[in-house]
């Protein structure tokens, strides 16, 4: 399922409110996993194809050299050229119907161009059996080498942090709902000066820690802003002003948003540990 509208928007707006953080900087298709980010380009985001492509390069590279039994350099040897077009091939062609995921599929579409690459070339295939070239097993430790299965752990480790950041980003677009606030609107709420972020983060976090006031803005929806204005000694208008940002980074930092909350980091230290 690609992420809606509304979960991109919040991806790429993080480093503008909190002024924080990396995830404005990951580029999109780490944002989706493989199978999303191929039904994207098959629907019409063909500038996604570039990225997707630069961003599995390492595992072209380990295909063909696993082809070829030799370290294969992509600026001089032809079969990376054969297996980065197929690559490209894999994502015009690739189908979830057929059970299997894009990385295995790739690896076979790679497999068999090469295939097709040596038997033209006339070499290769006198000292490398055909059956241990390709395989029509789904499975795909049967498909890739040793090198290529650490490269697709760690793959598989960068989208499961991304689809448990997306969880959380839908979790927290429906805590939002009730207090009528949406993405959208976040994007013209962030305080434009660093010490004006740094200053909000910290009396988001301290609302977090604060039970009584905690407590009061999710029971009314409202953020408390008589009690919060007291304790921190800032002016109701301030606080009205931001009060959808406020919202925002308290529930954040009250809620089971381990990820999320890595991007309002920021909080004072005795604040993090107890709440009041």
């Amino acid at each position: 399922m690609l992420l809606t509208w509304g979960e991109r928007l919040l991806l790429l707006l993080w480093r503008k409110w909190t002024g924080r953080g990396s995830t404005a900087a990951v580029p999109e298709t780490e944002a989706l996993n493989p199978e999303e980010t191929v039904e994207a380009i098959q629907q019409g985001r063909e500038e996604l194809r570039n990225d997707l492509i630069k961003q599995y390069r390492p595992f072209i590279v380990t295909t063909a050299s696993r082809f070829s039994k030799r370290y294969i350099d992509p600026d001089r040897d032809d079969e990376f050229s054969v297996a980065l077009l197929a690559f490209d091939e894999a994502i015009t062609r690739y189908s979830p119907e057929a059970g299997s995921r894009f990385i295995g599929f790739a690896a076979q579409v790679m497999n068999r161009r090469l295939i097709d690459y040596a038997r033209k070339e006339q070499r290769h295939l006198s000292s490398v059996p055909y059956s241990s070239l390709q395989s029509d097993s789904e499975d795909e430790g049967s498909v890739l080498s040793k090198i290529e299965a650490r490269e697709a752990i760690s793959v598989y480790s960068r989208e499961q942090v991304a689809q448990d950041r997306r969880d959380e980003i839908r979790a927290l677009t429906e805590e939002l709902e009730p207090y009528g606030i949406s993405f959208f609107e976040l994007s013209e709420q962030s305080p434009k000066h660093q010490d004006s972020r740094d200053a909000l983060l910290e009396i988001g976090w301290r609302l977090a820690n604060r039970a009584p006031l905690l407590a009061l803005l999710k029971d009314k929806k409202k953020l408390p802003l008589k009690e919060l204005g007291e304790l921190e000694n800032v002016s109701r208008k301030t606080l009205e002003r931001h009060r959808k940002y406020l919202i925002t980074i308290a529930l954040i930092a009250a809620g089971t948003y381990p990820l999320l909350q890595q991007y309002i980091a920021g909080a004072p230290a005795d604040m993090k540990e107890e709440r009041i």
